[in-house]
């Protein structure tokens, strides 16, 4: 049992997060009411509007938190790469195969944008994995691995071809459709090096 204020507001917070989470991913932001979302928290609805003003601040909190777990999954893997063109296709790989999760797929890429907006939910998306990208790109483009080229529009290419991908494998059914989306980003990556 938590002890001071601060301890019950932080374990509160995280109870409407994970709560939220679940049924958002479950049964889409649409279908979910706060009732439902508070009942599952075991808090009241003052309770919960004390850390949210709204349904929408608490979905963009839950794609804020999911949106950094795949960034940090992509980018863990591709630290473990020592080439930094390893670590490209790496990230780029491992994102893909992050967003093959049904919970991943219906917050981040349904009703991510579907909810915020295009703009808001870009501008989450560029603060953390998009971020990571454009600095790989720059990197291999500085070292000459890349042909020179403005990053800018050679980052959102990827990341649009890659989300895209993702949204398509949402729906795919065969067994080897992941594989073969990761070999033919291979290819297209591979089209980029000088």
């Amino acid at each position: 049992m938590p002890s001071t204020r601060a301890e019950q507001r932080a374990q509160t917070r995280r109870a409407l997060m994970a709560e939220s989470r679940r049924l958002f991913a479950t049964e889409g932001y649409a279908a979910v009411g706060l009732s439902e979302i508070v009942s599952a928290a075991g808090v009241t609805k003052g309770a919960l509007y004390h850390h949210f003003a709204s349904k929408a601040e608490l979905f963009e909190a839950v794609l804020a938190e999911v949106q950094q777990e795949v960034a940090d999954r992509v980018a863990t893997a591709a630290d473990r790469q020592s080439d930094p063109w390893e670590q490209l296709t790496t990230g780029c790989r491992t994102f893909l195969a992050a967003s093959t999760a049904p919970e991943i797929q219906r917050i981040m890429l349904i009703d991510g944008p579907a909810v915020l907006g295009w703009s808001r939910w870009r501008e989450l998306d560029e603060a953390g994995s998009g971020r990571h990208l454009e600095e790989s790109l720059s990197a291999l483009i500085a070292a000459g691995v890349i042909t020179p080229q403005p990053v800018a529009p050679l980052t959102r290419l990827l990341s649009g071809a890659m989300n895209e991908a993702a949204l398509w494998l949402a729906d795919s059914s065969g067994p080897d459709d992941l594989a073969a989306t990761q070999a033919a980003l291979s290819r297209m990556l591979a089209a980029l090096r000088t």
